[in-house]
């Protein structure tokens, strides 16, 4: 299986959609002048979703030997225009969600 088709096959399990590839994107989201994320941002046409188009997709390696890999999707909607905005996002949320389960 290719890294696009893993990509599909998590957009197909999280949103009930058939992704079409249609291209790339290298983004280096920077911080107080540090890279903070730097990448390539796959994107995707969705076919049969209720509310999104396209789609955001991409992984990273992870500590967690359970899990080695971390699949990250970003609907286009809203404020989500583009991949730099998709990592933007994407950023946005892990905080929240470190900040919530120190809480």
């Amino acid at each position: 299986m290719t890294y696009i088709e893993e990509l599909q096959g998590m957009i197909r399990k999280l949103h009930g959609a058939e992704a079409i590839h249609r291209g790339n994107q290298s983004v280096t989201e920077m911080f107080n002048g540090k890279v903070i994320w730097q990448g390539v941002v796959e994107i995707f046409e969705l076919i049969g979703h209720e509310s999104a188009t396209r789609v955001y997709a991409w992984s990273h390696s992870t500590d967690d030997p359970a899990n080695p890999t971390r699949y990250v999707t970003v609907l286009h909607k809203g404020s989500v225009d583009s991949p730099r905005a998709a990592v933007r996002a994407a950023i946005i949320q892990e905080y929240r969600d470190a900040e919530a389960a120190e809480a």
